[in-house]
């Protein structure tokens, strides 16, 4: 681990604008398979950020990112983050984001049922979809990953909250923990060729873990008979998916859509592989590795946003070409958060 690289590479910031950047890539492409997209946009290698009056627009997951990092700021502003200070600003801030006129950027149907019933006077628990393990919860987790002083027990706790405040299923709510985890350790300036393996003993370590002090009795709304079989189906999941990730990374061909060999990513734990694998494509070419995110036929614009994540946080802020970071929509809030957290 580099140290000095660590300190002065503004990871928070390299991370928040590359998943922005990544979603925008992947706005346009989202929905069409991989034929459809090179007919568009020709080869994938050269794919420009598409702009539409000098603002290249982001999608939904930008803006529950930002959402989410708003709501843990205004927790931090009052104390040690915990599930008290956070539940409540992360729940106003998705209420915001489902009210606002900016939320037409073709938003996921759990996100905004949840949100919905989030504007009720009940407890967030009964608000949570707790069958759906679409990928808006982990493609928005990041800031969490980001944030320094944090101990493993409140990254873990305040991702996962986070994603049953929508998405309730155990697997969303593991594939959000990793997600973060994985955002956290390239921060840290782990080597991105031993990521996959760390995150499969973070996996098993955590297994039968429940974060009944952020989560609450969340797990009595499914038809698990015990909250270690609740528990335990979300992360099995996510190691099936890592263990697929873990024989493909190394021999993949990136010609090849990746969506191939760990799924099209509309589903939590395949936007996390798929999205991790493009990055380990080319952890060292990070235009590279999101244009490969989004030239593929599943949810391209989450992938290429938790590609851009995972990215930015291994190569900071200078991963970005200046011309491509000053056209990002929300630029001003991306940079005032990473700034934030780079310290």
């Amino acid at each position: 681990m580099n140290l000095a690289r660590t300190t002065t590479k503004q990871a928070a910031t390299g991370s928040l604008i590359g998943l922005a950047l990544g979603d925008a890539l992947g706005f346009p492409t989202e929905f069409n398979d991989v034929p459809s997209i090179l007919a568009k946009a020709g080869p994938w290698r050269e794919m420009a950020l598409p702009v539409t009056g000098g603002t290249a627009y982001v999608t939904d997951d930008t803006q529950m990112t930002l959402a989410f990092a708003r709501g843990i700021r205004t927790a931090m502003d009052h104390g040690v983050l915990d599930p008290e200070r956070l539940a409540g600003p992360v729940r106003e801030e998705f209420i915001a984001w489902y009210r606002s006129p900016e939320n037409n950027r073709a938003p996921g149907n759990t996100c905004l049922s949840a949100c919905r019933l989030l504007m009720l006077d009940t407890p967030w628990q009964d608000a949570s979809q707790i069958g759906s393990k679409g990928c808006g919860a982990n493609m928005r987790v990041a800031p969490i990953g980001l944030v320094p002083g944090l101990s493993d027990e409140q990254r873990a706790g305040a991702a996962q909250l986070q994603s049953a405040l929508t998405h309730g299923h155990p697997t969303a709510l593991a594939a959000s923990d990793l997600t973060a985890r994985a955002v956290y350790l390239l921060a840290q300036g782990v080597d991105p060729a031993g990521l996959v393996g760390q995150l499969r003993s973070y996996a098993y370590e955590n297994r039968s873990r429940y974060h009944e002090q952020w989560l609450g009795d969340l797990w009595t709304r499914s038809q698990d008979a015990s909250v270690v079989s609740f528990v335990q189906r979300g992360w099995d999941e996510c190691l099936a998916i890592l263990e697929r990730l873990d024989a493909v990374q190394r021999t993949a061909d990136p010609e090849l859509d990746p969506c191939t060999y760990t799924g099209d990513g509309w589903i939590a734990e395949e936007a996390l592989a798929t999205g991790l694998l493009c990055f380990l494509l080319f952890p060292e070419q990070p235009l590279t590795a999101l244009r490969r995110a989004a030239c593929t036929r599943g949810d391209s614009d989450s992938i290429a946003a938790l590609a851009g994540a995972f990215a930015g946080a291994h190569l900071g802020a200078d991963a970005w070409p200046k011309e491509w970071e000053e056209r990002i929509e929300y630029r001003s809030d991306l940079l005032t958060l990473g700034a934030l957290w780079d310290g």
